[in-house]
């Protein structure tokens, strides 16, 4: 097991005197390329990441404790704002759905960042529910499975996600990341041979914290699915470039972000296809410039980091997640990846901006049953 699933064993057999019938865990994820474009119908690039939520599980009385927060909370309880509406969420999907799960007993231990972008609520999501499928038997494959934890998301927890989060923690497989069409649902797997290139994936956690629910990005899918509707079409991924020029104002902008976000995502996955990485960094830089000027979610503190990552003549970088905060990454060559760090916290700190965190990411693998 990892390190991270023996800490949730651990922390189960010493809260419940017992041990758990089993331990699974799920990734968080970056997006290479593909923002907001998955909630339009169209096409997302993530790749799950090496950090990850375990959760140490077994049938119960609904007791469920976090190691991150050292608190209890219970699996049959309302939605209260906290970390467990994730797992209620995952169990009242299952329920509409009319699957049969039992209560759970489990405890929860992560090391992926919070708050950050990396996704750590899917992760806890894709855990418990890998957890609860395997506890009982219910069969579910792991599409199915990214869909419950979706609809747990959208309708328990009150945030309007794509798809995208909830199938990287599940499908992506290591050395590679995931080609998502958010419309059909199909999704294969592109190379991401980052080390053969001698590049790594830098991420910036610039600690500048959002809650997605209390954001603009229920806003942005209001006014995609407005500019939509003005255009006749059923989502944005319908539209092309020249049916943009139609809009005005807030929605001309949101729609041609998405319009040519769509076709970056293509772009990247022929680029990685053909082992074009200044390509894929180009299309990078491109997709940043786009989010910041026409869907307007990213901060000063992104920003920045894409502007260092340029002038150090890192081949590409972008904000990643849903903006407004969070992490931004950069594609570096393996060696210079220290230095682009210290150049960015000696620029965070002359602006007064908080001390960022980097990581640097390999392609991983998705959730799993670790025993």
């Amino acid at each position: 097991m990892r390190e991270i699933e023996k800490k949730a064993a651990q922390a189960y057999g010493e809260r419940f005197d017992e041990d758990p019938e089993l331990v699974a865990s799920a990734p968080g994820r970056i997006n290479l390329i593909g923002e907001h474009t998955d909630y339009n119908g169209g096409f997302v690039l993530p790749c799950a990441v090496d950090r990850r939520v375990a959760v140490a599980a077994a049938a119960g009385s609904g007791e469920l404790y976090s190691t991150n927060f050292d608190e209890m909370r219970r699996l049959d309880e309302a939605r209260d704002g906290s970390w467990a509406d994730y797992p209620r969420g995952v169990a009242w999907a299952l329920d509409e759905k009319g699957y049969e799960a039992g209560n759970l007993r489990a405890v929860y231990a992560g090391d992926v960042p919070l708050a950050s972008g990396l996704s750590s609520s899917a992760a806890i999501e894709a855990a418990t529910a890998l957890a609860l499928d395997a506890l009982f038997g219910l069969g579910l494959d792991r599409k199915e499975l990214a869909m419950l934890c979706q609809r747990a998301e959208n309708e328990f927890v009150g945030v309007q996600s794509g798809i995208m989060d909830q199938y990287a923690s599940l499908l992506c497989e290591a050395g590679s990341a995931l080609l998502v069409d958010c419309r059909s649902l199909e999704a294969e797997s592109v190379p991401l041979n980052l080390e053969e290139a001698n590049l790594a994936l830098l991420v910036c956690d610039t600690r500048v914290e959002r809650g997605l629910a209390d954001t603009g990005y229920n806003d942005r899918r209001a006014s995609c699915e407005r500019a939509a509707a003005t255009l006749g079409v059923e989502q944005l991924r319908d539209a092309g470039v020249e049916d943009v020029s139609r809009l005005s104002g807030e929605e001309l902008m949101r729609a041609r972000h998405i319009v040519t976000e769509n076709a970056r995502v293509l772009d990247a996955v022929a680029a990685l296809r053909a082992g074009d990485f200044p390509e894929l960094g180009r299309l990078m830089y491109a997709s940043h410039a786009s989010m910041r000027d026409d869907f307007e979610i990213s901060t000063k503190e992104l920003d920045a980091f894409v502007e260092i990552a340029e002038a150090d003549g890192a081949p590409g970088a972008r904000l990643t997640g849903a903006g407004f905060g969070g992490c931004a990454i950069a594609l570096v060559e393996t060696d210079k990846t220290g230095r682009l760090a210290r150049a960015v916290r000696e620029t965070f700190e002359a602006r007064s901006f908080q001390d960022p965190v980097f990581y640097e990411f390999v392609p991983a693998d998705g959730a799993e049953v670790a025993r």
